[in-house]
């Protein structure tokens, strides 16, 4: 029985009980009574049939995924290592991706982050759109860049003109930027020291 049908169900049992309750009532108040009970009769009936079809469509759906992992524990070989290596990694994958999900969460919220609204999404995505139906138009931006930004004069300028909180965030970057290397740098050797050179050492 699906969802429609008990709903079909569910609809004519309510009519019949109403058309049954005010033909056999004698007063409005018994006539109320038994419309009541009729249709807490015809929707538990439904909640029942729609009990049913919920636990057949888990226990089928069960019944699929029970058989997709038997197949997949039968194969042999490299290919059966790989599937029992990757069904091993799910719960893990699902745990720590929760523990991700919730962590950025709660950074997101102390940092009072936001996602950006539609009219800022619009504002950046309009120079890529405009681009993109005339391609010409970026030449022209790209070399009006050139000649404004890129003189010498202009950047000495600008860096001139830098406050301390901008020197002192270009100086938290580098220093970032310079530990993820060293970070990557010992990671990819096994080692904290340098590389061994094939020289004779004095």
């Amino acid at each position: 029985m699906s969802l429609a049908a008990s709903r079909q169900v569910l609809r004519q049992s309510t009519f019949a009980v109403r058309r049954a309750g005010l033909r056999n009532a004698s007063t409005t108040s018994e006539a109320a009574g038994a419309a009541k009970e009729k249709a807490a009769e015809a929707s538990s009936k439904a909640s029942e049939g729609l009990t049913r079809v919920t636990s057949s469509a888990s226990a089928a759906a069960a019944k699929v995924g029970s058989a997709a992992t038997n197949a997949a524990n039968k194969v042999g070989g490299r290919t059966g290592r790989l599937i029992g290596g990757v069904q091993a990694l799910i719960p893990r994958v699902i745990y720590y991706s929760r523990v991700g999900l919730e962590l950025g969460k709660l950074v997101a919220h102390q940092r009072g982050m936001a996602p950006p609204n539609m009219a800022t999404i619009q504002q950046y995505l309009q120079p890529v759109t405009n681009a993109l139906k005339n391609p010409s138009s970026l030449l022209n931006v790209s070399k009006a860049a050139e000649s404004s930004s890129a003189q010498p004069v202009n950047m000495l300028n600008r860096v001139r003109g830098a406050s301390q909180q901008q020197w002192l965030a270009a100086g938290i970057i580098a220093a970032e930027v310079v530990g993820f290397f060293s970070v990557g740098e010992i990671i990819g050797r096994f080692k904290l020291v340098g590389y061994r050179s094939k020289e004779a050492h004095h």
